[in-house]
């Protein structure tokens, strides 16, 4: 896997880009935010490792303009800001995930390998759901023939209740398999993007696709 390490602090980033590399992952590194969105805007990366306070421009700007400009690439943003407002804003930013420091090695580890194992598409390239179509290749969501514009996360999270399409998704589901939360952050961020995912999806169509399961969770069926 081909990491980019984007941090400023030169110590941490050698001992970062020691763990990664011991772990098989090719790593490039950034000391500031303007050389590491060049770089990512012009490298073919697997992962981004960010900081989030850097010299020339800050992480969350970083994610935005990433996303902006339609890098997909898997982001986990790392930070000694990690309050609720702090994650919801990275997240809402366009980042995959958020780690606090101080932080386990071990534990950044097993995040970088989520965040690459989630892109893992399996044999299947398409997904549908009554008309609602997903071409995981291309990164496009249409239905009835219409181009839905989504954002990252949102992407994630449709693809998740397309595979459980008929079933009722738990929210514990969608943090541990969209999120890679193994634990509740009491927050709203599940029915922030839920809220963004069915006006998308179902606000100009007559029939309604994603449904809530009062007390249990969130099911999507045509």
């Amino acid at each position: 896997m081909r990491v980019l390490l984007v941090e400023d602090d030169l110590d941490m980033a050698e001992s970062l880009k020691a763990s990664l590399a011991a772990d098989s992952h090719e790593v490039d590194h950034a000391g500031d935010g303007e050389l590491g969105e060049s770089m990512a805007l012009n490298g073919a990366y697997d992962v981004i490792v960010l900081d989030r306070m850097l010299p020339k421009k800050q992480g969350v700007s970083i994610v935005r303009d990433l996303r902006g400009k339609g890098v997909s690439t898997p982001v986990l943003i790392l930070s000694a800001l990690h309050d609720e407002d702090h994650r919801i804003e990275g997240l809402n930013a366009g980042a995959n995930d958020y780690l606090g420091k101080p932080f386990s090695t071990r534990e950044l580890l097993a995040r970088v390998r989520s965040l690459w194992h989630g892109r893992d598409l399996g044999p299947a390239t398409r997904l549908q759901v009554g008309d609602l179509e997903m071409d995981l290749l291309a990164r496009t969501v249409k239905r009835d023939g219409k181009k839905l514009d989504l954002q990252p996360r949102e992407f994630r999270l449709l693809e998740y209740l397309m595979r459980h399409a008929g079933q009722t998704v738990t929210r514990k589901m969608l943090l541990e398999n969209v999120w890679d939360y193994h634990f509740d952050p009491q927050t709203n961020v599940i029915d922030v993007h839920i809220s963004r995912l069915r006006s998308k999806i179902d606000r100009d169509f007559a029939q309604t696709l994603l449904h809530t399961v009062r007390g249990s969770g969130y099911r999507l069926e045509g």
